[in-house]
């Protein structure tokens, strides 16, 4: 058998839009309170990208930081895997377009769609062309522009989501480093309930689908909460498992960006303190698959990361799909 190479997250960047909404700007607009909002889910302002600027635009900015940080040219990159579900059109896909956008000349590029899983199934991903060494560095994105698919005068949604993008470079790193376990799951029967129906094959943008407002974000609530709150907190306990760890030796927990409620599951699932969980859904909301990406770079940046310790990514969304992983930190 091959020798397989130990893969693991070298660098970290984000870019979050300037622009902010807060609760009290969407009292404005839709019935809706801070209180209500804060209560439920812990939210109080989102950035928002303006008209000119699109999901690659985002995702360029971040990989850009990556880079810097990993000491690394455009050029050293094999692969670009963008997670999104708000890509700037159907094909070329976002990822050729940050290509192009960075010069990164010697890249594979692709997009990749697993709603707010996105980001961690393309670590998974991205972790199997380090580990049987085909490529050496592969870089991964999760970027939404989700604003521009939101219905303004829906309070169950509009409160909820923000734009914004984070990227990480996957690389070898020193044995006893890197990724430690690594979980990806779906179930297709929970598909309803949270879509964006219009603007594909089924039913292709015309009159009726405008009319309908189908090219909108459409959740059921209730239903994508009561999933999220068992599958985030019994993946995160299964990640830590199968890494062989114990709870007692997770140092850090960054969680999918959705709920706080559901982060609160988790983090007792785990029996963690506070402290060693990385919230900033109060700032931006949901961001889809640029959540963890982004939060990860920000806990990176403000030391809350140090090398040798060991954190839990942990991730649901559309589709129905949950992604989790745990990783030695090795930089």
């Amino acid at each position: 058998m091959a020798k397989l190479f130990h893969g693991g997250i070298i660098a970290t960047g984000s870019y979050v839009p300037e622009k902010v909404i807060t609760n009290h700007d969407l009292e404005k607009i839709v019935d809706t309170s801070d209180e209500w909002i804060v209560t439920r889910t812990g939210i109080r302002e989102r950035r928002i990208a303006d008209k000119d600027t699109a999901t690659s635009d985002l995702a360029t900015i971040a990989a850009q930081r990556a880079l810097e940080r990993a000491h690394l040219t455009a050029q050293d990159i094999d692969m670009i895997i963008v997670a999104t579900v708000t890509p700037d059109m159907h094909f070329p896909s976002t990822a050729c377009l940050v290509q192009k956008n960075i010069g990164a000349v010697n890249a594979s590029a692709f997009d990749l769609e697993a709603a707010c899983s996105g980001f961690l199934y393309g670590i998974v991903v991205a972790n199997q062309f380090i580990a049987t060494g085909l490529y050496r560095n592969v870089m991964v994105i999760g970027a939404e522009c989700l604003s521009k698919f939101i219905n303004w005068k829906d309070r169950n949604t509009c409160v909820l989501f923000g734009d914004g993008a984070g990227a990480v470079i996957v690389s070898r790193v020193e044995e006893g480093y890197g990724f430690l376990s690594q979980i990806l799951g779906a179930d297709g029967t929970g598909a309803s309930l949270l879509t964006l129906e219009a603007g594909g094959s089924r039913r292709p943008a015309s009159f009726e689908t405008v009319e309908k407002q189908l090219h909108y974000i459409h959740m059921e609530g209730s239903e994508v909460f009561k999933f999220a709150v068992r599958i985030m907190a019994s993946m995160a306990e299964e990640a830590v498992k199968r890494a062989g760890l114990t709870k007692e030796e997770v140092d850090f927990l960054i969680p999918h960006q959705a709920n706080i409620r559901i982060i609160e599951a988790a983090r007792k699932r785990l029996e963690l303190p506070e402290d060693k969980v990385y919230v900033n859904l109060d700032r931006y909301g949901n961001m889809s698959a640029a959540s963890i990406p982004v939060a990860l770079d920000e806990a990176v940046r403000l030391g809350l990361v140090k090398k040798g310790d060991n954190i839990v990514m942990v991730g649901f969304g559309g589709g129905l799909t949950w992604a989790a992983c745990a990783m030695r930190w090795a930089v």
